[in-house]
């Protein structure tokens, strides 16, 4: 019985002895014609045939010419800084909102071509472009579930499904804990308010948890919505479910109603706000005292419009369940005050009110006031904050601030959030390549042109090696990190550019 053998091995045997098979002689052919019957089970016919055929060279693939150049990237670059770093179908939708105000501020060229195709392209090629910038921006960790309280058997239960398709003004409420690594003591709170509807958020600090802070709170939260609000929906905490502030609620027109206890899906809405708006913007650092929380406001004041007005987000349209599988549907990505102002129902008053903050706002400026923020209360992380000196008020935009403006739209790092280096137990020992010789000369290759693919590379290294094959994985991520390292390189020029430039 002959042993079967891989299609690869196969092939490989026919290159192998095919040369030598068609320029032998008779008896020598039959050996190898014996031979390899033997090892691969072909019928003998059919043997013959492979082997008196002369190879065919495959033809080279052409490739499709780039349709985006460095400029293209470069500008992407800096509008994915702008608009915080968002994803990919967002930013698409957010690009028309961006493109003047970068132009305005001289981080993005005035050119005709630039913007028309900027204005096209597809959230697919967003992701390929900027593929590499996104390798040193991944953090982040999830937050602590709350305890629920006994005033939650007045207050009637609203599951996720029950909402339907209300109005805008009915919202959920929930409290984001900026208490770091030790939740113990008093740190400061975030109020998160989402209106269901529209997706308007607005987020406001709580020095601490108590009830009536959290009237206090919840008042001036209602009057930074730009409609009335008809509804709340809290979960079990404490802080919600007690007699001071249900009862306020109700006094002032307000439907209150409370999700089940431990199904955090029912408050599915703001959830994701407190990680996509709150944990993004803040982090998980440790944030006390009167002053932060003043500081936690400023970042609010600027990130509310920045967030409402210029930030597109999904929103789910349906959500049916096919046996064990959830098929869902969702909206083209769109701005909250975009959907507001769609709605036929809305009031005068509210259009009117919406389009003016629209027209005082400018979203790099609110990037910028985000970035100053950020940077005020990373200096606060892990400390007390009656020790720290209250700063003033931002200042107007100066020359030195669109230094700044540069330099937060072409940035390739993080942005200094209140997040735990990750440090790695266990030490990886590298082992060594093949290719470790031949890394500066690639290197060199790369400099010199950028576009030079994997392929390529591989080709030169394998002719270099006198005709031993070079891996191709092994290539393209070495390709990958020398890419990563001369964009760094690249940024950093820039940024010294622009400093001495200012």
């Amino acid at each position: 019985m002959v042993r079967r053998i891989s299609m690869a091995t196969r092939a490989e045997l026919l290159a192998a002895v095919g040369d030598r098979y068609r320029r032998g002689d008779r008896d020598e052919r039959g050996r190898i014609l014996d031979e390899f019957t033997a090892l691969t089970g072909y019928h003998r016919k059919h043997a013959i045939r492979l082997l008196a055929r002369e190879p065919v060279p495959k033809a080279k693939r052409r490739g499709r010419r780039a349709s985006y150049g460095a400029e293209v990237r470069a500008a992407l670059l800096v509008l994915w800084n702008l608009s915080d770093r968002v994803c990919s179908k967002r930013l698409r939708e957010m690009i028309p909102l961006l493109l003047p105000a970068a132009i305005r501020h001289g981080v993005i060229d005035d050119a005709s071509d630039l913007s028309t195709q900027l204005l096209k392209v597809s959230p697919a090629t967003i992701d390929r472009l900027l593929a590499e910038a996104r390798i040193s921006a991944q953090a982040g960790r999830r937050r602590r579930a709350g305890m629920s309280s006994a005033i939650r058997r007045e207050v009637p239960v609203r599951t996720f499904n029950d909402w339907g398709d209300p109005a805008p003004g009915f919202v959920e409420a929930d409290f984001v804990a900026h208490g770091g690594t030790d939740v113990a003591g008093s740190f400061v709170q975030t109020l998160v308010l989402t209106d269901i509807a529209t997706g308007w958020t607005e987020c406001v600090p709580v020095v601490t948890r108590s009830a009536p802070l959290v009237v206090k709170e919840l008042e001036a939260a209602m009057a930074l919505f730009p409609f009335p609000l008809g509804g709340i929906d809290f979960d079990n905490d404490g802080s919600f479910m007690n007699d001071q502030v249900v009862p306020w609620c109700r006094a002032h027109g307000l439907t209150v109603t409370r999700s089940r206890a431990y199904k955090k899906n029912d408050q599915a809405w703001v959830e994701q706000k407190n990680g996509a708006i709150v944990r993004r913007l803040i982090g998980y650092g440790r944030l006390e005292g009167l002053d932060t929380a003043h500081s936690l406001g400023r970042l609010y004041a600027a990130a509310r419009l920045h967030v409402n007005l210029y930030q597109p987000s999904f929103k789910l349209r349906s959500k049916v369940r096919i046996g064990a599988k959830v098929r869902k549907t969702w909206d083209r990505p769109t701005t909250p005050a975009a959907r507001l102002l769609a709605r036929e129902d809305l009031s005068p008053a509210t259009r009117e009110r919406v389009l003016e903050l629209r027209a005082a706002s400018d979203p790099v400026e609110l990037m910028r006031l985000i970035r100053q923020a950020q940077d005020e209360l990373g200096q606060r992380v892990d400390r007390r904050g009656l020790k720290g000196a209250r700063e003033a008020e931002a200042a107007p935009v100066t020359e030195q601030d669109r230094t700044t403006v540069a330099s937060i739209a072409r940035s390739e790092s993080p942005p200094r959030l209140h997040r735990r280096a990750y440090r790695r137990t266990k030490p990886i020992q590298r082992r060594p390549s093949r290719l470790d010789p031949y890394v500066a000369e690639v290197r060199v290759w790369l400099t010199v042109d950028p576009t030079l693919t994997a392929a390529a590379i591989q080709e030169r290294l394998t002719h270099r090696n006198g005709g031993h094959l070079v891996g191709p994985r092994s290539v393209q991520k070495l390709v990958r990190l020398l890419r990563v390292e001369l964009l760094e390189q690249e940024i950093a020029l820039i940024a010294r550019s622009l400093n001495s430039a200012a």
